[in-house]
């Protein structure tokens, strides 16, 4: 069973994947766009960072095959948004040998037990 945590910081990025839509920060000094689970910006150290939408469009960089008991399996991955923030996340819809460095994957959401919806991706 996963269970997801939402609290005052992540609140704004669940209330996001429950609209269907990812969110990203970005940090209003200095403008990079930064993962969702930063909390200060790397460039400037400003904590003063705002939400904004991501196009949910990605790349696979990494992942791994994890064997479920009783078979199958569940292929965590991180991915690298078009718009440069790297995420981790499950990966769907693609056999484990068709896997491969920068593929191409767009975002969708599923909702867990607890009732949040978190973004997985999928070829």
């Amino acid at each position: 069973m996963i269970s997801v945590a939402r609290n005052e910081a992540s609140a704004e990025f669940f209330d996001g994947t429950a609209r269907g839509e990812l969110l990203v920060r970005r940090c209003p000094r200095c403008s990079p766009l930064i993962a969702p689970n930063v909390p200060q910006c790397p460039a400037c150290g400003s904590t003063e960072l705002t939400w904004v939408p991501a196009s949910g469009r990605a790349t696979l960089v990494t992942w791994t095959v994890v064997p479920v008991p009783g078979g199958g399996h569940v292929v965590a991955g991180i991915v690298e948004l078009a718009e440069g923030p790297w995420l981790h996340a499950r990966i769907r819809g693609v056999a484990p040998e068709d896997l491969a460095e920068g593929i191409a994957l767009g975002v969708g959401f599923e909702r867990h037990e607890d009732g949040e919806a978190v973004p997985v991706f999928h070829a």
